[in-house]
């Protein structure tokens, strides 16, 4: 019995997300009802991951270490910044002040 319900309520923290996500989804797309789609992407972040899609993710964490490890390296990558100076020299570099773009060949060995 204990078994049957902590089914139940992982398969309600896994679908009643997905099925939230899923109708905004849908919404959003065909932009019906219009009241409903302004309402909603309104909302909607420009970047990142769902609501339906983080639920799922800290979920599949949960039961996998290795999810978890996915997971801060995620968040880690977007805190780091990229810099073109980091290694070394650029092969292409787009110039849009000046208007140029310069590509370099590889030196042949």
């Amino acid at each position: 019995m204990v078994m049957m319900s902590s089914l139940l309520v992982m398969a309600v923290l896994v679908m009643v997300p997905f099925l939230l996500a899923s109708a905004r989804y849908v919404v959003v797309r065909t932009g019906r009802p219009d009241w409903l789609r302004h309402a909603l992407a309104a909302r909607t972040p420009r970047h990142g991951l769902g609501v339906g899609a983080s639920v799922a993710d800290e979920l599949h964490a949960f039961l996998n270490s290795a999810k978890r490890v996915e997971i801060e390296h995620r968040v880690e990558e977007q805190v780091l910044k990229d810099d073109a100076l980091d290694g070394a020299p650029p092969r292409m570099g787009v110039d849009l002040e000046a208007g140029t773009a310069v590509v370099r060949r590889k030196p042949k060995p």
